[in-house]
């Protein structure tokens, strides 16, 4: 080998030892290495792989706020009702509208009266018919006489007011208790002991006051279902058709032997007695 020879491969010699220990203080320099990490990362300086480069920070979600529970409505208790006022009761669901079976009952309102009271009985008494007389309190003392005779006959007695007040029942307690309480004072004179079984709103005009009280002094209301409206003087003819077509099994029948001129009424019951009496049992009411 020839010495221009040997320099050359001692300068080639040179270059590659100083590219080796360029390279390697590359490797071990970190911001060297920091540019080459960063230029292997991709677009935007993200890595595309999670598990190279530096570690990045998970993203913290929102808080959230969850829904509100909904109200449970409230559970009802066995006394949730109990605090309620009551309904008021019906008056009208609360009288006695039939006999409560296939006989049928007949009533006679606003007597004892010294013309028509007598021929009612007599009539009644020709076809051995028992009836219900409601008496007018002031009536009744006024003619004690045909109280007892009413009673003497069998047929059941019944307050209908002192003087057929029709807004009795919207009075206070004590005016109604005191009126009804006299009527049978009255009644009393005249039939001493004798039971008062039933009251008879005049008018049927209804109140639970009414009612109670009433009920407080041993009377059941009674009220009726046939009722010809006699009091209006239609024909004898009349009243006798609307008591024959309209009555039926268990009905309470209403006329009058007080309160007017009743001698329609006393013409029609030549009709309506034997005709009810084939077809009914007629009785007198009875607790």
């Amino acid at each position: 080998m020839t010495r221009k020879t040997k320099l050359v491969w001692a300068a080639v010699a040179a270059v590659a030892v100083l590219l080796a220990v360029g390279i390697k203080f590359a490797l071990e320099d970190p911001a060297l290495k920091a540019g080459s990490q960063a230029g292997a990362a991709g677009p935007g300086g993200e890595s595309p792989n999670p598990n190279t480069g530096q570690p990045s920070e998970t993203p913290t979600p929102p808080p959230t706020t969850p829904p509100p529970s909904p109200t449970p409505s409230p559970s009802k208790t066995k006394g949730d009702g109990e605090n309620k006022p009551p309904k008021p009761k019906n008056p009208y669901d609360r009288v006695m509208y039939t006999t409560g079976g296939k006989s049928v009952a007949l009533t006679f309102d606003d007597g004892p009266d010294p013309t028509w009271t007598p021929q009612v009985l007599g009539k009644l008494r020709e076809r051995g018919i028992k009836a219900t007389f409601c008496l007018i309190g002031k009536n009744a003392d006024a003619h004690p006489d045909l109280v007892a005779d009413i009673v003497r006959d069998g047929h059941t007695l019944c307050n209908h007011s002192w003087n057929h007040d029709l807004k009795l029942g919207k009075r206070g307690a004590e005016e109604i208790r005191a009126d009804m309480q006299r009527t049978n004072d009255a009644i009393h004179r005249g039939a001493p002991g004798a039971d008062i079984a039933y009251f008879r709103h005049p008018g049927g005009a209804w109140t639970n006051r009414a009612i109670d009280i009433a009920d407080e002094l041993g009377m059941k209301s009674l009220n009726w279902t046939v009722d010809p409206a006699d009091w209006e003087k239609p024909s004898a003819k009349k009243i006798a058709s609307r008591v024959i077509d309209g009555t039926e099994r268990g009905s309470i029948v209403l006329m009058h032997d007080g309160g007017g001129d009743r001698s329609r009424t006393m013409e029609a019951l030549d009709k309506i007695l034997p005709n009810l009496q084939d077809r009914f049992k007629l009785i007198a009411l009875r607790h």
